[in-house]
């Protein structure tokens, strides 16, 4: 990573499939970054735990999600993509930084009271403590920026809090991060409720488009949208279902919404959705290509996984073991990832006696120094 180059964190939870919102709200205008910044994407799997999980399926959306993003035009070689799960140091500086985070900080999270309404059947510790990993997952990185929604700008405060009362007690541990509010993005509302956002956990079907609809599934979404009976498109708060086609439309198209407005001035309804769905299939028809390939090439999948894991878990070890230090945990011998493979077993001769040792050496690199671990297991003849 660019000492010159400021870094950027963000994510997304391994649940469900991803949505046009998430595309066009999210992923899309994450592509280009690693232009000017360094970029670590994130698949949030263990945020996802807050909520019970298939795990059959679980496991098969959050690789699905990684194939997504690479699909969308994240270069695995640009940006580190990995999962959270997959770097320990994560829970391990979430459980840290539990210790100075303050309950009556978090009973003031909005999010936690939504999803608890949500989930009265499973209101569980993780749930609550959330924000704690979250600031975990920045903080590890030293990310000076973070792209955030407006549901997301009160735990990013929280973050900063806690760091700066971290550095307040040991000194400049952690970079505090801003939050990142690039290009506009499009806000993309739910077809059949358009007051709501797009969301992937909506039970009815016809609401959300999938990256992975199909041409034929994403046009018939959209003609079944909720619009209104003015029969008039115009852009304007008291229409929200034809705001929110505009706006996608716009988002798609690159048009301004006066000029998708001023393209089907005189038009229907009609006419308008099945413009949408068109322009949206023939959006999504190249990601949804290199989507298949990716799935296909599970030997690229997999090597691409190991070495961005391995990536991001150099940066997290390294912040961590300043904070071990910090607050007197004692030192580590290693770091337990990335995992380095054991050196083949040699025998090496005795005493006199006529007994071997088998040796087994694994090399740990720790900073810039080798630890060597010698296991023995004497054996007599």
């Amino acid at each position: 990573m660019s000492e010159e180059k400021k870094t950027i964190y963000s994510g997304m939870q391994a649940t469900g499939n991803l949505t046009l919102g998430n595309y066009l709200g999210a992923l899309k205008n994450w592509v280009n970054l690693h232009q000017d910044y360094n970029c670590l994407f994130g698949i949030m799997d263990l945020h996802s735990l807050t909520v019970r999980q298939d795990p059959a399926a679980f496991k098969k959306h959050a690789r699905s999600l990684y194939a997504l993003y690479v699909a969308a035009g994240l270069s695995p070689e640009e940006n580190i993509i990995y999962y959270q799960s997959h770097v320990p140091a994560h829970a391990e500086l979430g459980w840290i930084l539990d210790c100075f985070t303050y309950m009556g900080e978090l009973n003031r999270m909005t999010q936690f009271k939504d999803k608890s309404a949500k989930h009265a059947d499973n209101i569980n510790a993780g749930l609550y403590t959330y924000p704690a990993l979250m600031a975990a997952d920045i903080l590890l990185y030293q990310a000076d920026l973070v792209p955030v929604g407006a549901d997301q700008k009160q735990h990013l405060e929280l973050c900063r809090d806690v760091a700066q009362r971290f550095n307040s007690i040991y000194g400049d541990v952690f970079t505090i991060p801003d939050g990142y509010f690039g290009k506009t993005s499009a806000k993309v509302m739910s077809l059949q409720e358009p007051e709501k956002k797009m969301s992937k956990s909506d039970e009815n079907l016809n609401a959300t488009i999938l990256l992975t609809d199909d041409k034929d599934t994403v046009i018939r979404k959209f003609k079944r949208a909720v619009t209104d009976s003015e029969a008039n498109i115009a852009y304007r708060d008291e229409q929200p279902g034809i705001k929110n086609l505009i706006n996608i439309y716009s988002a798609v198209t690159e048009k301004t919404p006066e000029e998708v407005v001023k393209e089907f001035e005189g038009k229907g309804y009609g006419d308008f959705k099945m413009a949408v769905g068109e322009a949206v299939a023939s959006e999504l028809a190249p990601l949804q290509e290199r989507y298949n390939d990716i799935l296909k090439n599970k030997d690229y999948l997999d090597q691409m996984i190991r070495t961005n894991d391995e990536k991001a878990a150099i940066l997290a070890n390294k912040t961590l073991r300043k904070v071990h230090k910090k607050v007197g945990l004692t030192d580590r011998v290693y770091y337990p990832f990335p995992p380095k493979k054991e050196e083949p077993k040699e025998e090496v001769p005795a005493a006199d006696d006529g007994a071997y040792v088998q040796m087994s050496l694994t090399a740990t690199k720790i900073k810039d120094k080798d630890t060597i671990t010698v296991k023995e297991n004497k054996k007599r003849k």
